[in-house]
């Protein structure tokens, strides 16, 4: 409804407006001075309705605005013809009502200065004294606006030399200083118009005004000779002295915004102690962060900008300004949120790293300050306080691209305290990512031992307990990222490398049971990388007290990896342990080779049970112990007769036969003569084939004439049999292989074995070796079988 009314009274006030203003245009067409100025002021008083809002009253007003230029090119045609200008001035002061009188003295008095027939400082004084007549202050904010644009033009430079009475005149400067103040007021006294329910309505429509505000700024800035002495001496104290007065939020807030982005960077820089003085001095309810980080980007494009604007910053102490500021800030607005005074210290610290990037006292300072601050909140609780936060931390770690760069500030692991574990975690994540992505080289104990703390929050678990909520995969994933930064902590020098293994490991093992399995393997790999390094050198090259030999890394890989056997991880743990044989067996270390042996043997015993695990653990340990050439005879039958007990002892026939006689390989080593034991190497075969005898008995129990599984363990045992044979091993005859191949034949014959395909290929492989030349022929020649007869 009150729209409607709006829209009625915009309506017929723009027809009066037009009426009124095409007589006045009939009266100028025929010189007629009087009639001129009457319907002027006719058209004038329209602008004295209090029924409009100020969206309303604008477009009104713009209107109007449009015809006074009409008229105002009409009195400098009158001035040419004759007509005295002061009694024109004179004149338009008769009109009846102040608001058309005065907009009529603006129109004149613009066309009085550029005459130049008075003083232009009485003319504006005058002006600028008359307007104060008119107090309702949408009025009287629209008619200033008028009268700013109408002599904008014809503003003398102040540093030309007025005329008047030294003292008393008014300069340009003044003229504008004062204009401001008063529609300043003017727009602050809106807000109390109208009853308070409407208070949020009037905040709005005044928001849409400020232009009108904020161009007097504007034409202050664009004046001749205001150079930097006028600004800090004058215009600046006048401007900050109004708008702290005025103790208004939106006018602060606005009249702030509006000095940093008018007025040039060097200005800004050079008064930068007076301007940041103000701010504690603003409204608590004023948006300073949007004030403070306005300043700093528009100081830091500066910066930017210019290579000779650097020395100024230096010169001027503008960081310490700014940091003094700020915590001036934040002290007197003590409402301030935690999320606030995190996000002006954010501000200061990009500011820092954009203008003194190579200054990391200043970094480390502003993180220092940002503790202060937090130290009376405690954790952070708050999750925009929180996000500011990892911001805050994030901007040093996307400037330098090098975590070892962020380790040098003392101050960055205690900003991080402040963070709840989720928040903590999240901020390691991105730590992590870092090194990854810029495949960064920390390269020292101590700075290993400096980046586990910061990346504590991924790497152990915070008051002994693991969120359950958190997803498998995303859980897999971060350990990920621990396992692949194992491997950029590097150092060419063995003894140094090995005490950031040392503290690796001290870090690694607070994981607690679900991230240990992920995390170990990635630092005994990275350990046994060192241990190849120092292989074929000095037992000790180092002293007696190094941690960088072969013995003591290994000693410490035993104890790393007993802590998987302790949270339910036996399968990894004996791969581990397997490992680590591998490399002590390479650096002759005969003993500890031997203790991860039996390490891994009681780990199959007391924590291997299922079948399948069973048989997969079986086979690392005859692979890996295959390999061993360290041993003596002693230990190795030790050893050796292990594993041919597991095997015999498998749950499943069929899994006996398979790894019994895979452990005839533990008797036969190519590159090593005195491991060469090829009658055990044929018992073993044997043992096989009885075993592989009594699945076939049991398979013909349970199901008459089938012999599907038998047939595929002899052909199995067919092929290892001819391994040995090509490998030189005379205990295998060829009445050996000729007793097992007619034995698959014969079971063939009873029913379909499902294993054709797989004899017929060994039969092809034996015919190919037989029909070759050279010294595999006559292996194969001992082979008489009648399927080639």
């Amino acid at each position: 409804m009150i729209a409607d009314d709006d829209e009625k009274w915009l309506a017929a006030a723009m027809t009066a407006v037009k009426q009124n203003a095409f007589y006045m245009q009939r009266a100028i067409d025929s010189n007629n001075l009087k009639d001129a100025l009457k319907f002027s002021a006719q058209m004038l008083s329209e602008l004295r309705t209090s029924k409009l809002s100020p969206h309303k009253y604008y477009e009104l007003y713009m209107r109007v605005f449009n015809e006074l230029g009409t008229l105002e090119i009409f009195f400098k045609e009158e001035t040419g013809r004759g007509c005295s200008i002061a009694e024109l001035y004179e004149l338009v002061q008769h009109a009846g009502n102040i608001l058309p009188r005065l907009y009529l003295l603006c129109t004149i008095g613009s066309v009085y200065i550029k005459s130049k027939d008075v003083t232009t400082t009485d003319i504006l004084k005058d002006l600028v004294e008359m307007c104060r007549a008119v107090q309702h202050p949408l009025r009287g904010l629209f008619l200033r606006s008028y009268l700013a644009q109408v002599t904008r033009d014809k503003l003398p430079s102040i540093v030309s030399e007025l005329e008047g009475d030294g003292d008393a005149q008014m300069n340009a400067l003044e003229f504008v200083l004062q204009n401001f103040t008063e529609m300043n007021k003017l727009w602050v006294r809106m807000q109390h118009q109208g009853s308070s329910r409407e208070k949020e309505k009037r905040e709005k429509e005044r928001n849409e005004l400020r232009d009108l505000v904020g161009k007097n700024l504007h034409v202050l800035s664009q004046l001749e000779g205001v150079d930097l002495g006028i600004y800090r001496d004058t215009v600046l104290p006048r401007i900050l002295e109004q708008v702290v007065n005025c103790k208004d939020e939106l006018a602060q807030c606005y009249l702030m915004d509006c000095i940093i982005q008018v007025f040039p960077d060097d200005f800004h820089l050079q008064t930068l102690d007076v301007l940041l003085g103000a701010c504690p001095q603003l409204q608590p309810s004023v948006d300073i962060k949007t004030v403070l980080s306005g300043l700093m980007e528009r100081l830091s494009n500066y910066a930017a900008s210019s290579v000779e604007a650097l020395p100024n910053f230096l010169q001027v102490e503008a960081f310490s300004k700014f940091n003094y500021a700020i915590g001036k800030v934040v002290e007197a607005q003590v409402d301030l949120p935690a999320a606030g005074s995190v996000t002006l210290y954010l501000f200061l610290l990009k500011f820092t790293l954009h203008v003194y990037s190579d200054r990391l006292d200043y970094v480390d300072q502003v993180l220092g300050s940002c503790v202060t601050q937090l130290s009376a909140t405690g954790k952070l609780c708050d999750d925009k306080a929180a996000k500011q936060i990892v911001a805050f931390l994030s901007a040093p770690l996307e400037k330098y691209n090098n975590v070892v760069t962020i380790l040098k500030l003392t101050n960055f692991p205690r900003v991080m305290e402040y963070l709840d574990h989720e928040t903590n975690k999240a901020m390691a994540i991105i730590i992590v990512q870092s090194v990854l992505k810029n495949n960064t080289h920390i390269s020292t104990a101590d700075e290993v031992d400096a980046f586990f703390e910061l990346a504590k929050g991924l790497i152990k678990d915070f008051d002994g307990a693991i969120d359950n909520e958190i997803d498998e995969e995303d859980f897999q994933e971060e350990q990920n990222f621990v396992a692949r930064l194992v491997h950029n902590l590097y150092n060419d020098d063995p003894e140094e490398m090995s005490k950031i293994i040392f503290t690796v490991r001290k870090h690694i093992l607070t994981g607690g049971p679900k991230r240990l399995p992920l995390t170990i393997p990635a630092l005994v790999f990275s350990a046994l990388k060192l241990i190849r390094r120092l292989r074929g050198g000095d037992e000790n090259p180092f002293g007696d007290d190094s941690s960088a030999t072969p013995k003591r890394i290994l000693q410490l890989l035993s104890e790393t990896v007993e802590a998987l056997s302790d949270v339910s991880a036996p399968d990894l743990a004996l791969r581990l342990y397997l490992q680590c044989a591998q490399a002590a067996n390479d650096c002759e270390l005969e003993t500890v080779t031997y203790e991860f042996f039996t390490k891994a043997y009681l780990l199959y015993e007391e924590e291997i049970s299922d079948s399948k695990a069973q048989i997969t653990a079986l086979r690392l340990i005859i692979g890996t112990l295959q390999r061993m050439r360290v041993f003596n005879v002693e230990n190795r039958d030790i050893l050796t007769h292990k594993a041919t007990g597991y095997s015999a002892r498998l749950l499943r026939k069929p899994d006996q036969c398979r790894a019994v006689y895979e452990c005839a390989h533990l008797f036969w080593a190519d590159e090593c003569e005195n491991l060469k034991d090829g009658e055990r190497v044929v018992l073993c075969l044997k043992r096989a084939q009885r075993i592989a005898d009594a699945v076939q008995k049991m398979t013909n129990a349970s199901r008459g004439t089938s012999s599907t599984g038998s047939v595929a363990l002899y052909v199995e045992l067919l092929n290892k049999y001819l391994y040995f044979l090509e490998k030189g091993n005379t205990k295998v005859t060829g009445d050996t292989i000729k007793s097992l191949a007619e034995l698959i034949r014969s079971e063939t014959k009873k029913v379909e074995s499902g294993a054709e395909s797989f004899i017929n290929s060994t039969l092809r492989y034996i015919e190919f070796q037989r029909q070759q030349d050279g010294g595999m022929s006559e292996k194969y020649e001992k082979i008489k079988m009648e399927w080639f007869e």
